[in-house]
């Protein structure tokens, strides 16, 4: 599957009253989160309910899109409509104030407002493997500094300036600029041979490495080669444009080499409201390279490399778009051995191998083929949109996870990949070799 590329912008027209988030007891207080494909999902507990958000910096507000079977009881709910990336215009919902919201065991709001999403078709838990039920952004950010440490999957908030002084000692600092409740930075674009300065969103929710807006880009040339390809999904619809590699980014002195580079197309920002001189977006295969603290309070950004700087930037090469359809009951055969006692003392004196056999019912997931790219390997094999997945090569796709799925189809080039599918209630196997279509070529 190539993991939808998530990123939520959204812009309202109105001021909302604001909120605020507290440290209730402590100097600092420590987040876990899960990283999946590259973004941050934190707990979070909306007026006694605990749900899973997306941790997104390219947001203006919290929104909540998906309760499951779960039950909230809002308060003080009127109706609004906004916009964002997408191919529609508007979409309606709510808005409902004095929330009690916390984060962890004691960062927490008192009184914060919720935007409520009424269309039941836009869930990204699907493409994410596990249930999220919303997003939060600029609320999080912007009272304290905050540090992301991507390796051990840890936030901390601080409440303390001499904590803050002593851990970012080792970092690099960097100036930005909140504009719409959202962080800016200069970076370095190298197409192919000029590095240009240009004004970049720092995109916690895009799980890419970078995106560039072609209609804001002056003379601008797609690097080839180049694929038209499926980008994300918005709250306004599927996001579509090119993907192709640029030579080189640059933050101050931090250089990352061919990094992947999306570009959408001028269908799918046409309503979104643009901060003057952005030319695009650093997302998260950016950012987990480093230790990042946060800090809109003074409009800084302090970075530090870890462990995965030099990671490659990897492609899904097979043009798959794999979806997580849910779970089902799956019978494990499992060989039982019994033991015989002893008459005299009850203790157990030898165990014998035998044929005995019980069913264990583990609950699996289920996969299916969200989308095949046209001239992909996986469309030359014969693999098509709504396929179910029975098993990839030839282990259970139920013993996958979708973070597991992902990195398997990022594998190196001429890996072979068997897929065993169920279509029209008719099972096929197909052979996919890997191939990256878009790897970085020097301009003649």
């Amino acid at each position: 599957m190539k993991f939808v590329k998530i990123i939520f912008l959204l812009f309202f027209s109105f001021s909302w009253g604001q909120n605020e988030f507290k440290i209730t007891h402590h100097k600092k207080t420590v987040i876990p989160f899960q990283l999946i494909n590259n973004l941050i999902f934190v707990p979070l507990n909306i007026n006694g309910v605990d749900l899973t958000f997306l941790l997104d910096s390219g947001v203006n507000e919290t929104i909540l899109f998906s309760l499951e079977d779960k039950q909230i009881n809002f308060n003080d709910i009127e109706k609004i409509k906004f916009s964002g990336l997408g191919e529609s215009k508007n979409i309606e919902g709510l808005r409902s104030d004095n929330n009690v919201v916390k984060i962890g065991k004691d960062f927490q709001d008192l009184k914060h407002t919720v935007f409520i999403i009424l269309d039941e078709s836009i869930n990204f838990s699907s493409h994410v493997g596990i249930p999220v039920n919303g997003i939060i952004g600029y609320q999080f950010f912007k009272d304290h500094p905050v540090q992301i440490d991507f390796v051990s999957k840890k936030i901390t908030v601080f409440n303390d300036d001499q904590l803050l002084q002593k851990s970012k000692k080792r970092y690099t600092e960097f100036p930005i600029s909140i504009e719409g409740n959202k962080p800016y930075l200069m970076a370095g674009v190298e197409m192919t041979h000029s590095n240009i300065d240009s004004k970049m969103l720092l995109d916690l929710g895009n799980s890419d490495a970078i995106w560039l807006f072609p209609k804001l880009i002056d003379d601008f040339v797609y690097n080839r080669p180049n694929i038209e390809d499926y980008l994300g999904q918005g709250f306004n619809g599927d996001i579509f444009g090119k993907r192709s590699r640029i030579h080189r980014f640059y933050i101050g002195d931090f250089v990352f080499e061919k990094p992947l580079t999306a570009m959408p197309d001028e269908y799918s920002i046409q309503n979104v409201r643009i901060v003057p001189g952005r030319k695009g977006s650093i997302g998260s295969d950016i950012l987990r390279r480093f230790s990042v603290i946060f800090d809109y309070p003074n409009q800084k950004i302090y970075l530090r490399k870890n462990k995965n700087f030099d990671d490659p930037f990897l492609f899904n090469k097979s043009g798959l778009d794999i979806q997580h359809d849910g779970m089902t009951w799956e019978k494990d055969l499992v060989t039982i051995e019994t033991a015989k006692r002893s008459k005299n003392d009850n203790s157990v004196l030898a165990y014998e191998s035998k044929d005995t056999f019980k069913y264990n019912f583990v609950l699996k997931p289920l996969y299916s083929v969200a989308g095949c790219r046209i001239n992909s390997p996986c469309y030359t094999a014969g693999i098509r949109k709504d396929d179910k997945i029975i098993s990839i090569n030839k282990k259970k796709v139920g013993d996958y996870t979708l973070q597991k799925i992902n990195n398997l189809l990022k594998d190196e080039d001429g890996t072979r990949i068997t897929f065993e599918i169920e279509r029209k209630n008719q099972k096929m196997t197909f052979e996919i070799k890997l191939i990256d279509p878009i790897p970085y070529q020097d301009a003649n």
